[in-house]
């Protein structure tokens, strides 16, 4: 199999890129409308950056569109996501257009088209040696647990469906998972965690804490 010099499958890479240029050039228009009504109702910045644990635990910074607003309680803290979550930032979440800037990091090769999603960089250090294993990939814009369930699943739910994704990777996966992910964003399935605007915090178990690996950050964005 082909494979580029980070090594990333050859094909997989150039469907990313046909992929994101022809979605780049059909989509101008709803990424220019979408920024104007960020901005009306979020305010400054339109994009939100985020550090993300990426290909072999490399970190990245992830761009979305904001869908909460800055408030802040009688102490300065910032309020739950709860409270800050706007109803225009549930619609974005819903539809999954607050992850259309997500282009971009498909374009610069920190993201593909499928894979496990990108979580929060210090969840890095909670994995244990399986779990991290869903590193072994780009992480992607939708991913096969995405499919089966998203923010529905437990973590362990997650974690085992990235790593099968990684142990049975194809091109023609890819495909089958872009499918259903249309059909699922049509229907709007899974997109939180039940009783929660969005998933809950993962923290590993007593066991899976003796099993944490050491992270090489020769590399990584800082």
């Amino acid at each position: 199999m082909m494979v580029s010099r980070k090594g990333i499958p050859f094909f997989k890479r150039l469907l990313d890129l046909v992929l994101t240029s022809v979605g780049l050039f059909v989509l101008s228009p709803v990424f220019f409308i979408l920024a104007i009504l960020v901005w009306y109702f979020h305010g400054h910045p339109v994009l939100f950056r985020q550090e993300r644990g990426g290909y072999k635990g490399r970190i990245f910074k992830i761009y979305k569109f904001r869908t909460m607003i800055e408030s802040h309680d009688a102490q300065g803290k910032p309020l739950s996501d709860t409270h800050r979550l706007t109803k225009f930032g549930k619609f974005l979440r819903a539809s999954s257009l607050d992850e259309l800037p997500e282009f971009l990091n498909i374009l610069r090769g920190e993201m593909s088209w499928v894979g496990p999603r990108p979580l929060f960089a210090h969840y890095l250090e909670r994995y244990s040696q399986e779990q991290f294993r869903r590193h072994d990939v780009l992480p992607g814009l939708t991913g096969w647990a995405q499919v089966n369930g998203r923010n529905a699943l437990s973590w362990d739910e997650k974690f085992a469906l990235d790593v099968w994704y990684v142990d049975h990777w194809s091109l023609w996966l890819d495909i089958k998972i872009l499918l259903i992910t249309f059909l699922k964003v049509i229907k709007r399935e899974g997109i939180s965690e039940p009783g929660v605007s969005t998933a809950r915090e993962f923290m590993p178990d007593s066991e899976e804490k003796q099993q944490k690996i050491n992270i090489d950050n020769e590399d990584q964005e800082t």
